[in-house]
């Protein structure tokens, strides 16, 4: 047990450690912490648990202190007695680390106020506990009601605290999470209903008026556009400068990382709604639907959003005898209701050959309850349109590729609900199609491939400006661009030889390719045919060229020959784990990982790596061939040197190979390349090193200078 005058010393610093928390409390606003005592406030987080644990402990038997077979046991009150002690002196160092930190810039607002004074309390609560505890008046009520108020502070200050360390409602977020209600793609901002929610799930926690770290929040218009203590958030319509695409794109072991390690990361379709939205001006004010309908922004947001909301159409008629829908259906018509317990059909007639005007007419038994009639590619002329007026309800009606010319057009005048027209593909005749302005309901009409000139359509349009024109592709006499070929090998490793599998989904397209680095051109590069094989590491460039047609983009890749692997490969300078593939094997189990560096199949560290293989047979080797990545968005530079060491053993190893990648430059593409080391040796090796180099100060082009770049590599081929 603690001897009486080490207890009488903690009692007293118990005392000093309370006056030292109420001048704090008092008189904060005006106190400054040094620099070198910030470390002591950052300690807070960490020896709070401490604390927590003994004082929970404590209450437990303080709790059950009054029941009779503990009432005299003085081992039990001892011990109760030191833990309240212990709890309380922690506490109270604890509370002291937490004002020290809340002096810090970042911690604000009404959530610090409350864990700072709730905090303070259970210090202040569990010492006047101690101090009272040995009193006479102090009875069994009293102890359980100051047990419970201890717990309940405990529970709220913890509350508190969590919600400025991981953001608001953080306890009770797994129990108590209200759905969303989520927002119609027609009604939606993309600032409010796409953007804002990213900000609000991964990024308010740290970026909100009670913790605002690094002087930034992220809660509306007017901070996101103020930025920082780094400056600008985000700059308008140039996403690359912009601070927030830098941040969120950086490797998540880079200190500067948006959102930090350990917190929920930013999915790949958030990171291309927050690049999109910053290149399209960062509009805090637009609808979603405001933007083109296959513009990139508006089709990821449309997934986070409902669809547009529909109004169901009701219907005034009767639903048609099931018989009656039963005989008209046969091999050339079918008839079907548009939903579900609802009257309204629809009707299909299809079979050209054998078409004839009476399978119109045969539908005047349910000429109510029509509402849309495809009669796409049969031979129905002017005449039908009379019959189809009968049709009362029709809605939607499709003539595409028919022969109406729109010299009947007047006839359907008395379709009071007819708002959509198909005419595609029809021979209508420009004076008889200006017919349609006696339609009063029509909305929607579809006269593409007609005939018709571009003049005679723009004044169809001026003549009817409620009406939306459906025109097509119209074939201008300019060329189309090719989309790129494709690259059929499941594997582009091997041992001797591999034979190229390229195709292209268009007949007739010629395939150039080239193997010497030069983009392939349409006369001199070589036209690719099947047998073309491959015997070395080779970059392979293809393209896709034909006639009337504009060429395709180039498809770069490589191939690589690995003719040894080693016996035993290991590690002397690991990569860090988060990158490290399945080991130090999976350098050699030819499985390329393409330009995707999170997909398992890379290592990667910030620092040198060196990696030792041994052969069992000697390998007489003359190239060594890393293939690496270089993503300079992310900081994923190449090499700055490759040592290449071998020998007969480890003890005996010689500089075979020394090389120097080009630096990076500004713009360079993002790839995977092969860095290819000639060997200065005669002999076969027994055991090999490799050190892969790192550049540590980065170039003053990139937007990140503080820290070492990424190296990544996923192959080594020995040949």
């Amino acid at each position: 047990m603690i001897k009486s005058k080490h207890k009488s010393f903690a009692e007293n610093l118990l005392f000093a450690l309370n006056i030292f928390i109420i001048f704090f409390l008092l008189f904060g606003s005006s106190i400054a912490i040094p620099t070198w005592l910030q470390p002591v406030g950052r300690l807070h987080p960490l020896i709070l648990h401490f604390p927590i644990v003994v004082l929970i402990m404590a209450m437990m038997l303080e709790f059950f202190r009054f029941r009779e077979r503990f009432r005299t046991e003085k081992l039990y009150h001892d011990f109760t007695t030191y833990l309240w002690l212990t709890g309380a002196i922690f506490a109270a160092i604890t509370a002291i680390m937490g004002l020290f930190l809340s002096k810090e810039s970042g911690y604000e607002g009404s959530t610090l106020v409350w864990h700072k004074w709730v905090g303070a309390g259970v210090v202040f609560v569990s010492t006047i506990i101690y101090w009272c505890r040995t009193a006479g008046w102090y009875n069994v009520k009293i102890a359980r009601w100051g047990a419970g108020t201890v717990v309940l502070a405990l529970v709220v200050a913890g509350h508190f605290g969590a919600d400025l360390t991981h953001g608001d409602n953080f306890v009770l977020a797994p129990v108590w999470h209200p759905e969303k209600e989520l927002v119609p793609v027609d009604k939606a901002l993309v600032y409010r209903d796409v953007i804002q929610p990213i900000f609000e799930s991964k990024c308010v926690s740290c970026h909100n008026p009670d913790k605002t770290k690094g002087g930034l929040m992220l809660i509306d218009e007017k901070s996101i556009l103020k930025g920082g203590k780094d400056g600008k958030l985000i700059v308008p319509g140039q996403p690359a400068i912009s601070l927030l695409l830098q941040r969120v794109h950086l490797v998540a072991e880079d200190k500067k990382h948006m959102p930090p390690a350990g917190k929920p990361q930013l999915t790949p379709d958030e990171m291309n709604l927050l690049y999109l939205w910053v290149k399209g001006n960062a509009d805090f004010k637009k609808k979603v639907i405001d933007l083109p309908a296959k513009d990139s922004l508006r089709l990821i947001a449309s997934t986070y959003l409902k669809p547009a909301e529909q109004v169901e159409e009701k219907f005034d008629f009767a639903a048609a005898d099931d018989k009656t829908i039963k005989k008209l259906n046969n091999n050339y018509r079918v008839i079907y209701p548009l939903a579900k317990e609802s009257p309204a059909l629809g009707v299909n007639i299809y079979n050209k050959s054998n078409y004839q005007p009476k399978m119109l007419e045969e539908l005047s038994a349910i000429n109510k309850q029509i509402v849309t009639l495809d009669l796409d590619r049969m031979p129905v002329k002017d005449a039908e349109l009379k019959t189809i007026a009968q049709f009362e309800n029709l809605h939607t009606l499709n003539l595409n590729f028919t022969d109406v010319t729109g010299n009947t057009l007047k006839e359907l005048a008395g379709l009071k609900f007819l708002k959509i027209i198909s005419l595609a593909g029809a021979p209508i005749n420009a004076d008889a199609i200006k017919q349609i302005s006696v339609l009063k309901s029509l909305a929607k009409i579809t006269l593409w491939d007609t005939g018709l000139t571009d003049a005679q359509l723009k004044d169809l349009q001026a003549r009817n400006k409620k009406i939306e024109f459906v025109k097509s592709f119209k074939d201008d006499g300019k060329p189309i661009k090719l989309n790129v070929p494709q690259v059929k090998n499941t594997a582009l490793v091997f041992a001797q030889s591999i034979p190229l599998e390229l195709s292209h989904p268009i007949k007739g397209v010629q395939i150039r390719y080239t193997t010497d680095g030069t983009d392939p051109d349409s006369s001199k590069s070589p036209i690719f045919k099947p047998g073309v094989a491959i015997t070395q590491n080779t970059s392979v460039k293809i393209k896709a060229y034909k006639p009337g047609w504009l060429s395709s983009d180039v498809v770069q890749f490589n191939v690589f020959k690995s003719t040894f692997t080693p016996d035993s490969v290991s590690y002397l300078q690991p990569p860090v784990p988060k990158y490290s593939a399945d080991g130090a094997k999976s350098l050699f189990d030819k499985d390329l990982g393409g330009t995707n560096f999170g997909n398992g199949k890379w290592i990667a560290a910030q620092k040198p790596i060196e990696i030792y293989m041994q052969f069992a047979k000697p390998a007489n080797l003359h190239t060594v061939t890393l293939n690496c990545l270089r993503i300079l968005g992310t900081q994923i530079f190449l090499p700055v040197g490759i040592e290449v060491w071998g020998g007969a053993d480890k003890d005996h190893l010689k500089l075979l190979s020394n090389v120097i990648p080009p630096a990076a430059q500004k713009g360079d593409k993002d790839m995977a390349i092969g860095i290819n080391c000639k060997l200065n040796t005669a002999k076969p090796v027994s055991c090999l090193k490799i050190v892969v180099k790192n550049i540590q100060k980065l170039p003053k082009w990139d937007p990140v200078k503080s820290t070492p770049e990424w190296i990544f590599m996923d192959e080594i081929f020995l040949n």
